[in-house]
């Protein structure tokens, strides 16, 4: 989902933008404090700017609650940590688990990913016909991600052979330089990654797609957070899920996954 959404990103935006100059909106927007990790191409990092398809649902959103974003760009585990301790903190793309789910007041879906375990091609002594057999191999996931916790509870992966990072980039480094034989990520959203690394598409190969990895990820903030700005943010939401540009993108999204 990575580059291949990129032209929806580029079409939303665009009919965001013009659908936000016919909107009447505070003259002066109120900050709000947003935590996030970098995940090319939804949640990016450019000249200093945060961007990407996810980053821009979640603008218009605020542009309709009259908020700006104060962002803070983090690896996962910290920027959950905040998100789950300090109330008034918007995080999003976050995977509403059942260990979550009371942690936090779920404003909106932005994203559906559909992850599966990967490894380079080439691993040729790296064979999963069942979930069970990964058990046999050392796996990458981000520290305090979903899929780390459903490795470790649900996979019941031994902790030998599992390796937790601290972001999507650095666990596909160390597969890449062999420190791993699988790791989780969705085939839509790797082509950012394969440019990284140099690799083509051919050069990897998904091994299994456990259903329980088919996860859709929203905006939260932490449970306790201001009434008032819960409300405003759900407003908004439903605002913005209403344009027609929303539902393309979102519908592009999910028919890209598999």
């Amino acid at each position: 989902m990575r580059s291949s959404a990129v032209g929806a990103w580029k079409q939303f935006k665009s009919a965001v933008l013009l659908s936000t100059l016919c909107c009447t909106l505070p003259v002066v927007a109120e900050p709000l404090r947003v935590v996030l990790e970098l995940s090319p191409p939804h949640q990016t990092l450019e000249s200093g700017k945060v961007g990407g398809l996810t980053t821009t649902v979640v603008e218009a959103m605020l542009r309709h609650a009259g908020l700006t974003p104060v962002y803070e760009v983090y690896p996962w585990a910290r920027a959950f940590r905040i998100a789950a301790t300090t109330p008034d903190v918007l995080i999003y793309n976050m995977a509403r688990t059942p260990e979550r789910e009371a942690q936090f007041e779920w404003i909106g879906i932005v994203n559906s990913y559909k992850f599966g375990l990967v490894k380079l091609r080439e691993r040729k002594d790296i064979k999963v016909s069942q979930l069970a057999d990964i058990k046999h191999y050392v796996i990458g996931a981000q520290r305090d991600d979903f899929s780390a916790e459903w490795l470790r509870d649900a996979a019941k992966q031994p902790p030998n052979k599992l390796e937790l990072q601290p972001d999507v980039i650095e666990t596909w480094r160390m597969l890449v330089n062999g420190k791993l034989d699988l790791m989780i990520d969705d085939p839509q959203a790797i082509d950012d990654m394969l440019v990284k690394y140099n690799l083509a598409r051919s050069d990897v190969e998904f091994v299994i797609f456990p259903k329980e990895l088919e996860q859709q990820t929203w905006i939260a903030l932490k449970k306790g957070s201001s009434p008032e700005l819960i409300q405003r943010l759900r407003v908004a939401y439903q605002k913005i899920k209403g344009d027609a540009a929303y539902q393309h993108v979102m519908g592009q999204v999910v028919s890209k996954t598999y």
